[in-house]
């Protein structure tokens, strides 16, 4: 997909990240639902080099062992310096963040997660596009 392709997006544009691709697939429907046009990614390096050439996104989500070199904690760390206005949504249900694991921009949802709790994760960095979409539906 090219950068004119996504311009012509109206919606908010998410990255998901996950290796499991069941998981990958309903976080993907849960941030589509809440008005997000959703590219997916299996490993934080495929996610890496997605935001390479696409980094206009404005909300990445990624679980934390994605398999490759990078894990999701790396991978917000370094959007976070590379890319500070690309909001981060981690998630994990075998590892909690430690100090320093995650960015400013970024918050934990721990694994397994509702699609409730996930729109409240959204709504802390979209708070005026998440309830726009919600009164739609």
């Amino acid at each position: 997909m090219d950068k004119d392709r996504f311009d012509k997006i109206a919606e908010p544009i998410a990255l998901v990240v996950d290796d499991e691709p069941l998981i990958r697939m309903d976080t993907a429907d849960f941030i589509s639902e809440a008005g997000y046009y959703v590219v997916e990614a299996d490993t934080a390096d495929e996610a890496f080099a997605f935001l390479e050439k696409y980094s206009f996104l404005q909300l990445l989500f990624t679980d934390v062992q994605t398999g490759g070199d990078l894990d999701g904690f790396e991978l917000a760390r370094t959007v976070a310096e590379r890319w500070p206005d690309i909001k981060v949504i981690v998630a994990s249900g075998a590892r909690m963040p430690q100090e320093g694991d995650l960015p400013s921009n970024a918050s934990f949802v721990q694994k397994p997660f509702s699609a409730a709790t996930l729109l409240e994760a959204l709504q802390e960095h979209f708070p005026h596009e998440v309830s726009k979409t919600r009164d739609k539906s």
